[in-house]
């Protein structure tokens, strides 16, 4: 199984969306901004503007237009 995370560098600073523990975790930066139950509803919710951030405008609406970054 291929280890690793999504990524997201924008203007104002690098989105992560990364699997741990059957969960997906939304990070801008160092800050958790939430787990959820898969990738895409992590985006949606940052998308959808329940977790808002200036930095998120821009952001691609699907998961798989963001870079995987391979960790092992």
């Amino acid at each position: 199984m291929t280890r690793g995370y999504w990524e997201f560098r924008s203007k104002g600073g690098t989105f992560r969306i990364v699997p741990s523990n059957g969960r997906f975790h939304f990070f801008f930066e160092e800050e958790n901004l939430g787990s959820y139950h898969s990738a895409v509803a992590a985006l949606n919710d940052l998308l959808g503007g329940y977790a808002y951030y200036p930095s998120a405008r821009g952001l691609p609406f699907e998961v798989p237009e963001w870079t995987f970054v391979r960790t092992g």
